[in-house]
């Protein structure tokens, strides 16, 4: 097994359940999981310069531009060079996956795809506690009091954008985007694609592939 550090990233859309596999990875194989939706929120409350400038976008509902993503997650990379990472949300337009190529080669890409009517139902059982970033599903990660989180108790929401009528605009609007970033990753022969309905029976598959580039620090699969 080769000492040299892994370079990972997770695509898939909104529901694909990146946030559970990208946990698995992390556990079962030690990487840091750097979650650029994290990182901005991390950035926001601080009010730091890159977070500032991204609250002036998300403040009227719109995408934070690639120039400031990229700087962020530039910096936050700067100070992991010497651990094996694993990205999700970044990069998630082709102009961010050429600004990640001129800092480091990846490794794998795997992306999850999922059917549509799947995704439309998980987002629909989907609440949100936005200070956080945590994410519930009333069928398979329910929050201990309804419409309350674990943690803080404090309320929580359902996202516009993850009502069924907004569900189809997002996913065209992932796929358009991602097209060329996968088409890019395919060429270069690190791309994978799972396909299903159940996280449970995509991860044995994703955790077969890891272990092919990285020692497990736990002798079996963690759930």
């Amino acid at each position: 097994m080769a000492s040299k550090l892994l370079r990972a990233v997770i695509l898939g859309p909104p529901g694909s359940g990146k946030g559970t596999v990208c946990q698995r990875i992390a556990q079962n194989f030690g990487l840091q999981h750097l979650s650029s939706g994290h990182f901005l929120r991390e950035n926001i409350k601080a009010n730091t310069e890159i977070g500032d400038m991204a609250k002036q976008y998300i403040g009227k509902g719109l995408l934070v531009p690639d120039h400031v993503i990229t700087r962020l997650m530039m910096s936050e990379l700067e100070n992991r060079r010497d651990q094996h990472w694993l990205l999700d949300g970044f990069p998630r337009t082709l102009v961010q996956a050429e600004a990640l190529d001129r800092i480091c080669d990846l490794d794998l890409v795997i992306t999850l795809n999922i059917p549509f009517e799947t995704l439309k139902d998980r987002l629909s059982r989907r609440w949100i506690h936005p200070p956080s970033g945590r994410v519930y599903n009333l069928d398979f990660n329910p929050p201990q009091v309804h419409g309350v989180d674990d943690i803080t108790g404090e309320p929580l929401v359902q996202q516009e954008d993850d009502k069924p009528e907004a569900v189809a605009a997002r996913l065209r609007q992932y796929k358009d985007v991602a097209k060329p970033v996968i088409k890019l990753y395919k060429s270069r022969g690190v791309f994978h694609q799972f396909s299903g309905t159940e996280t449970n029976k995509i991860w044995p598959y994703v955790y077969t592939l890891f272990s092919n580039k990285i020692t497990p620090i736990q002798s079996k699969e963690a759930y």
